[in-house]
């Protein structure tokens, strides 16, 4: 499971537990997130994030599995299933496609978070108030996780960012051109058994790109959450959960045949 542009792998917890028993589930802070290392030349790219991926399941001895991403690391999974279609058995997408990172309403709206985004907090409640202003349809419970995951105390007092910030946003804002990946042939090339998930309310997955995804793929299913925004694991997580579990239960995998 890989986490979107500002995740971190404790975000799949409720997934991972709904899974149970009949799944081992692996999740992983993606570079420069959560207890992971830090990027010093800051190559947070697409093709850096999907060789990491591939380094995982080489030392893990992973031989064949099923993949889920959520925005960025939805991307991810897309890229690391077409580039490696004999490994993933069924791939689960939420809320990632062609164009909506580049020319969606909520990449702009991600951007301007970034760019707003204070390096530093005073304190717990200023961090509190902050991510309610962000997030505010997930729970008081959804939120208090992503500080404890997000933030570390600072050295001189209060708290600061665990993920590196500066050079995700960096990288963000000024992506380099030649590292931005065309999803459109990936999409359309994946043969595999294939869930999209997005919310209804998303400001990320419009409406013209999810009909675009269908119509690149005839085989890609599709999962539209009510109540949910760009965060839908987040926002309705029981929804989410059960579309999740009834696909990697039901689909028929035509590698098994």
């Amino acid at each position: 499971m890989l986490h979107g542009i500002r995740g971190y792998a404790e975000t799949f917890a409720g997934i991972a537990a709904a899974l149970q028993p009949g799944y081992r589930v692996i999740a992983y802070d993606q570079r420069g997130r959560g207890r992971s290392d830090w990027d010093p030349r800051r190559r947070y790219d697409t093709p850096a994030y999907v060789g990491d991926l591939e380094a995982v399941v080489a030392q893990l001895g992973l031989d064949r599995f099923d993949l889920l991403g959520h925005s960025m690391g939805g991307i991810n999974a897309i890229v690391y299933a077409a580039r490696h279609p004999a490994r993933v058995g069924r791939l689960v997408i939420e809320e990632a496609g062609p164009g909506a990172f580049e020319h969606s309403a909520g990449a702009r709206r991600i951007q301007a978070e970034l760019r707003s985004t204070p390096a530093s907090f005073d304190s717990w409640e200023q961090a509190t108030a902050f991510m309610r202003m962000l997030r505010p349809t997930v729970t008081e419970a959804a939120r208090e996780q992503r500080l404890r995951s997000m933030l570390k105390p600072a050295p001189d007092g209060g708290f600061t960012w665990r993920y590196d910030h500066a050079g995700i946003a960096a990288t963000r804002l000024a992506p380099d051109p030649a590292k931005v990946i065309d999803l459109q042939p990936l999409v359309a090339g994946l043969d595999c058994p294939a869930l999209l998930v997005f919310g209804d309310r998303s400001d990320y997955m419009q409406p013209a790109i999810v009909e675009r995804m269908g119509a690149l793929n005839p085989r890609l299913r599709l999962a539209r959450i009510a109540g949910a925004g760009h965060y839908v694991h987040d926002d309705n997580p029981a929804d989410f959960c059960a579309a999740v579990r009834s696909f990697l239960q039901e689909t028929e995998d035509p590698h098994a045949r």
